[in-house]
């Protein structure tokens, strides 16, 4: 995996990334390179609620929301089991969404912990942090509990979030007899998500991703910081 991070004016402007055989893993849209509107983007966006019944099979065949799509409309639930609407919350402030299977995951505890020492950095910048799972409420409120996190963690126990992301995929059989107990049964057609991390502006247009079919990889919290650091001016 080869990253190009290009810099003009002293700040960071473009960050590329070059990977294996998956062409959409990393994307930053450069303030200085707007993408220009996409009529089909639209049609793109609608017909994907029409997809969401062909889930692959294999997390290197998903089809995720591009760059300048605008994110659905969806209500999650919070880990006090309450409703969560995540598009009011876009609204407030840009967004940093981030993905993840579950907190039974050790490589996503590694990545929630990274992003809770990177948070302060990220609310000084104006960001605000939300992470989405697979897990019921109770499991969200025991990763909270336990890696002492300060953000806010959303249940999307039924993957349907994650299907309208395009970055639902059908789980491999060892998850099969796991899953229906840590989305509290909500999970019927046993998906997980391919961990990914979004930058939204407040229309909830996607401005950065990083979406690696490789559970094992997660975005490093020091290219995140500077991915954030150059979008910031322009969210």
């Amino acid at each position: 995996m080869k990253c190009l991070i290009t810099e003009r004016g002293g700040g960071i402007l473009v960050v590329l990334l070059m990977f294996m055989a998956t062409p959409h893993l990393l994307r930053a849209q450069s303030s200085m390179h707007k993408m220009p509107p996409m009529t089909d983007r639209t049609v793109q966006a609608g017909s994907r609620l029409v997809k969401d019944a062909m889930v692959v099979q294999r997390p290197e065949d998903i089809s995720p929301l591009l760059i300048g799509e605008k994110v659905p409309k969806a209500t999650l639930t919070d880990m006090a089991g309450k409703k969560y609407d995540l598009n009011k919350a876009i609204a407030m402030q840009p967004t940093i969404l981030v993905f993840y299977r579950g907190g039974w995951c050790p490589y996503c505890s590694k990545q929630l912990s990274g992003l809770q020492q990177l948070l302060p950095e990220l609310k000084q910048m104006g960001y605000q942090l939300l992470a989405v799972s697979t897990d019921k409420p109770e499991g969200l409120a025991g990763s909270a509990e336990k890696q002492q996190l300060d953000y806010t963690l959303l249940s999307d126990a039924d993957l349907s979030l994650s299907k309208q992301f395009g970055i639902a995929y059908k789980a491999p059989e060892d998850y099969w007899k796991m899953l229906p107990e840590t989305t509290g049964g909500q999970d019927k057609d046993l998906l997980l998500p391919v961990p990914s991390v979004f930058i939204l502006d407040r229309k909830g247009v996607i401005q950065f991703e990083y979406i690696n079919p490789d559970f094992r990889q997660r975005l490093n919290p020091a290219l995140l910081k500077a991915v954030a650091t150059s979008l910031k001016s322009t969210l």
